[in-house]
């Protein structure tokens, strides 16, 4: 996180922790990190949370929880999918 003003020059910074997950600020866009689509963040202390970087422009990384995510994840959730098939196929 790099910051010289308050508002300036934030490339990533975690505006808000609910009950239901995380609010992101990344580069003038908003995202919401929900604990049951990002359960990696749930349970975590908010010093771990708060440190979070913005590498290359494009990927968050979590150094504390060694945890990674490529804002086109965020972007574009439906290219991703968040459940494994077999263990759908498994439920039903």
């Amino acid at each position: 996180m790099k910051s010289t003003k308050r508002g300036e020059n934030i490339l990533v910074s975690v505006e808000n922790i609910t009950s239901f997950g995380i609010w992101l600020y990344v580069e003038g866009k908003e995202y919401f990190l929900a604990y049951e689509d990002y359960p990696y963040v749930k349970d975590q202390t908010i010093n771990s949370i708060l440190n979070v970087q913005l590498l290359h422009g494009a990927h968050l990384y979590w150094p504390d929880l060694d945890v990674d995510l490529e804002l086109d994840n965020l972007d574009n959730p439906e290219k991703y999918p968040l459940k494994d098939k077999a263990v759908i196929t498994k439920k039903r």
